[in-house]
């Protein structure tokens, strides 16, 4: 048929292929970028892991009826054994989630300290979107995710953000595997090997990579070493991606 549609149309018979073509490459996956929120896109030297901390420490005192040692030590083993406070608080006391995260997350003064960044966003802008896909996955309710992401200056560089859902018991965080597993179905992206992330947790680079993706392990400069390497790639600057992954960023006029 198209043979001779070529003979007797040709201007039709090459329209039809190039509408093939493009639905090929529709169908085709883009690989995707998953972006941390918290001390990623912004510096771990603003503190605001440790005003975040003070502020947990003063919930469990007020909330739970501990001495400040044993809050202390609580929200310790909380962030050893899952990664952050909030779960063990739910599993183990079954508080209101999203109480605690009016009192910590969003009473956080991030209007203070986070600032819009032009280098963050020059390097974002850098990303070559026709080739990648940018989203984000945080731990963090989508409250505190959207709020930093617009402060920095860059809420409309990425297509979505996949957050730990504090409405819904039990939750669901990373590094667990359903949290790749719904950031992937959230993203619209079905292969493993596409996936590419960067995040400042040691934890949560390892269970990317157990879930098959590609795991960036970001140790700001300034910052100790792990002893061990949390996954295949490690960077002390976000920069670093551009070599790592060329293919994924513009060319430099």
């Amino acid at each position: 048929m198209l043979p001779r549609l070529r003979l007797l149309f040709p201007q039709l018979a090459l329209l039809l292929v190039e509408e093939t073509v493009t639905k090929m490459d529709d169908n085709l996956e883009k690989p995707v970028l998953f972006f941390d929120i918290d001390n990623c896109l912004y510096s771990r030297n603003y503190k605001v892991l440790e005003l975040m901390s003070g502020l947990i420490d003063s919930y469990f005192k007020n909330h739970l009826g501990l001495s400040p040692d044993e809050a202390e030590r609580l929200h310790k083993d909380y962030y050893q054994q899952y990664g952050q406070a909030i779960e063990g608080l739910v599993r183990d006391y079954q508080i209101d989630a999203l109480e605690y995260n009016a009192k910590v997350d969003d009473a956080l003064p991030l209007d203070d300290i986070i600032k819009p960044n032009p280098q963050l966003r020059q390097f974002l802008e850098d990303i070559d979107t026709s080739k990648v896909r940018l989203w984000l996955l945080t731990n963090a309710y989508v409250n505190h995710g959207k709020r930093v992401i617009k402060l920095l200056g860059v809420d409309d560089l990425f297509e979505g953000l996949t957050y730990c859902d504090y409405t819904q018991i039990p939750l669901v965080c990373k590094p667990q595997k359903e949290m790749f597993m719904k950031a992937m179905r959230e993203a619209g992206i079905s292969e493993t090997s596409k996936c590419y992330f960067i995040d400042d947790s040691h934890k949560n680079c390892v269970g990317a990579q157990k879930a098959g993706w590609a795991a960036v392990h970001y140790v700001e400069a300034g910052f100790p070493l792990p002893d061990t390497p949390a996954s295949q790639y490690q960077v002390r600057s976000l920069e670093e991606l551009r070599s790592l992954f060329p293919e994924f960023f513009r060319t430099r006029q």
